[in-house]
Formats: C-alpha cells, sequence, structure tokens
C-alpha cells in the first residue's frame, strides 16, 4: 500500500502546482476548497479508468506489462520534468472559474489515466487506490492555494520536477522487480 501512497504523492504534483500558481493569483476564499475537489476528484477517476483499460488488454500485453507500466511512467515522469524545468502556470489566468478548474483538472489528471495502467501490477485494490490518489491529491491542492497565497510560485515548478522523479523511479522499480 506504501506503493499507492507514493504513486498518489508523485501524481499529485502537478495539481499541486498548478494549485500554488492558482493560490498566488488574487483569489477567493473558498479556492483551496475547489481546488481540491476539482484536482481530488479527477485524480481519483483517471487512475481508474487507466486501470479498467489497462486490465482489459492485460491478457494480451501480460509478457509486456512491466516494460510498458515503466514506459509510461518513465515518459509521464519526464515529461513532468520538463514542464518543472521550463512552463509554469499561465500568467493570463485572471478570474477562477469554474469552467477553468475544470480544465486545468482534466489537464493535470490526463497523466494520472496512463499512470492508472500501473495499478493492474500493484498489490493493491484499485477502487482503494484511486479513492486514496484522490484523497492525496485533495489535500496538496488545499496545501498548494495556501503555499501559493504565502510565497508566490517558486515552488511550483520544484514540486512538478520532485514528482516526475517520483514516478520514473517507481517505474524502474516496476521493471526490475
Amino acid at each position: 500500500m506504501i506503493e499507492v501512497v507514493i504513486l498518489g504523492i508523485a501524481l499529485s504534483m502537478d495539481a499541486f502546482a498548478v494549485s500554488i500558481g492558482l493560490g498566488a493569483k488574487r483569489n477567493s476564499p473558498n479556492l483551496p476548497l475547489k481546488a481540491g475537489f476539482y484536482f481530488g476528484t479527477f485524480q481519483a477517476l483517471m487512475p481508474l479508468v487507466g486501470y479498467l483499460a489497462g486490465k482489459g488488454v492485460l491478457g494480451w500485453i501480460a509478457a509486456y506489462a512491466n516494460w510498458i507500466a515503466f514506459g509510461l511512467l518513465a515518459l509521464i515522469g519526464a515529461k513532468m520534468i520538463y514542464e518543472g524545468v521550463h512552463e509554469g502556470i499561465d500568467d493570463d489566468i485572471s478570474q477562477i472559474t469554474n469552467k477553468m478548474m475544470l480544465i486545468l483538472a482534466i489537464a493535470t489528471s490526463v497523466d494520472a489515466m496512463a499512470a492508472g495502467f500501473s495499478l493492474t501490477l500493484l498489490d493493491a485494490n484499485p477502487y482503494v487506490a484511486c479513492i486514496i490518489i484522490g484523497l492525496i491529491t485533495f489535500s496538496f491542492s488545499i496545501g498548494g492555494v495556501f503555499i501559493g497565497r504565502k510565497s508566490g510560485t517558486w515552488l511550483e515548478s520544484k514540486s512538478e520536477i520532485f514528482g516526475g522523479t517520483v514516478l520514473i523511479l517507481m517505474g524502474i522499480k516496476i521493471l526490475i522487480l
């Protein structure tokens, strides 16, 4: 189950980084809960979609499942590291609407759908794992907004680099063990 917690922390780093950026903007007092709800919900649902898709094709690709999980986690991790080094949240965001939160939640959770495939290889209940991932993201998103309010965006890119590194290491662990 520790692997699920580590996966949840790593996957939540995108939402955490965006939440820091959102918190740095002038925003409403209910933004921490709004960010937690949107990001947590989508980070819980997307790995489940990935898991179910992976389960459906696992019989066909069982011999290569470890390599596929490694490849997906390594690609996602590399993408997160790249984004952490090269990008930040758009400065154009002036008003935080529900539509914008929905778009951000989907954008930050697409990686989680691909990572959900790795749940087929972990010895954990996938439904419980997805709830744990969602709760971790919920917590990190709330914390990210508060951190952004206090510190600005300096921590934003560092969290993505950390999350990407952890995903790559998890992929290597799946490949080796």
